[in-house]
């Protein structure tokens, strides 16, 4: 591997830390960002992470993706139940993807339970809070180099 991974966030997860804590936790983005940093480090990795409110500027990333990273980590937020858009981006990038989620979507309510970019994606790792960053990276990792080996 030899881009690297971007990692994406959508609405709201800029106000992590302080935006409804008994269901995100306490741990903000930035160090979010910064346990997905010395995880992709440790292998060897460079990441590029990502935070946006505009569905137009997720898209544009996963768009740069298709030749600059070599997979996508994903929080779309309250995107995920609602846009088609990404799901199309995703889907014409072919850049492998996780999906990731704070809490767990299917534990909330039942306009959360349906993921509308799920099918083009790789997996779909949830519930863990924070820790559902790093496990989506440790399962792209693997995913690409037992691609890549001969």
């Amino acid at each position: 591997m030899s881009k690297p991974i971007l990692i994406l966030n959508g609405p709201n997860l800029n106000l992590l830390g302080t935006r409804e804590p008994h269901i995100y936790g306490t741990t903000t983005l930035a160090q979010v960002e910064e346990m997905c940093r010395r995880r992709a480090e440790r292998r060897g990795l460079a990441i590029a992470f990502h935070q946006s409110n505009s569905e137009e500027k997720l898209i544009g990333w996963i768009h740069d993706a298709i030749d600059g990273a070599d997979g996508i980590i994903i929080n779309p937020a309250a995107f995920t139940h609602t846009s088609i858009a990404i799901l199309d981006a995703i889907k014409a990038s072919g850049v492998p993807t996780v999906e990731v989620h704070l809490s767990n979507p299917d534990a909330r309510e039942a306009f959360r339970h349906r993921s509308r970019i799920a099918r083009v994606c790789l997996a779909r790792v949830a519930g863990f809070g924070p820790r559902s960053y790093v496990l989506g990276l440790i399962g792209l990792v693997k995913h690409l180099r037992e691609k890549s080996a001969p």
